[in-house]
């Protein structure tokens, strides 16, 4: 089990600013590899009312779940690595193995076993050092719709915001108000559901 902060900065992109950036920084498909994203929450979406998230990611034949919850300086992040079959478990009859992040999880008034596998985001991925930071392309599928989206992986996030705004003002990239990849999956599925705005109103 391990524990980090996450401060980083987002950007959504159009395709064709997502095609820039490949050509600015002279990149090419070779340099991108897959990674899925399987979201859990409980039937109430209670994680996302606490302002956490909790997902399995796989690359390759790696698993890890993570937990991610609010903190004054960006999220804080607990990982914990599975074997396949605790994975699996996971995926295909909704038990989480026991560790740290189910101790976590019930400390937040959270039960275990009321989490559920909600689905998944598949992205393709690539990145590379940027000044003090780590820049991250991706193109992300899921419920039926793509997006493109930038991100700055930073350790002091007043240097970090200053670098990231820099780059999209040299490319010539609108700002855009961008949610995390778990909102704008859930987004997604409130839309398929046919769910009320009302629904949303917490879960930000």
């Amino acid at each position: 089990m391990t524990q980090s902060l996450e401060i980083e900065f987002k950007n959504l992109l159009t395709e064709l600013e997502y095609e820039k950036i490949k050509s600015h920084f002279n990149l090419n498909d070779s340099m991108f590899f897959q990674q899925e994203n399987h979201y859990f929450d409980t039937t109430n979406f209670t994680l996302k009312h606490n302002h956490s998230a909790l997902r399995i990611r796989k690359k390759g034949d790696y698993f890890e779940l993570t937990l991610k919850q609010p903190v004054p300086e960006g999220l804080l992040e607990t990982n914990q690595v599975l074997a396949e079959f605790e994975a699996k478990a996971a995926l295909e009859q909704n038990v989480l193995p026991k560790g740290q992040i189910t101790d976590l999880l019930s400390k937040m008034d959270i039960n275990p076993d009321q989490i559920q596998f909600f689905g998944t985001l598949t992205t393709k991925r690539t990145e590379w050092e940027y000044k003090d930071g780590l820049l991250v392309l991706d193109f992300s599928s899921y419920l039926n719709t793509n997006d493109y989206e930038l991100e700055y992986e930073v350790i002091n996030r007043e240097i970090g915001y200053e670098t990231f705004i820099e780059l999209l003002s040299t490319l010539q990239i609108p700002i855009r108000k961008t949610d995390n990849k778990i909102m704008r999956f859930y987004l997604q599925k409130y839309q398929q559901l046919s769910l009320k705005p009302s629904t949303l109103e917490d879960l930000d």
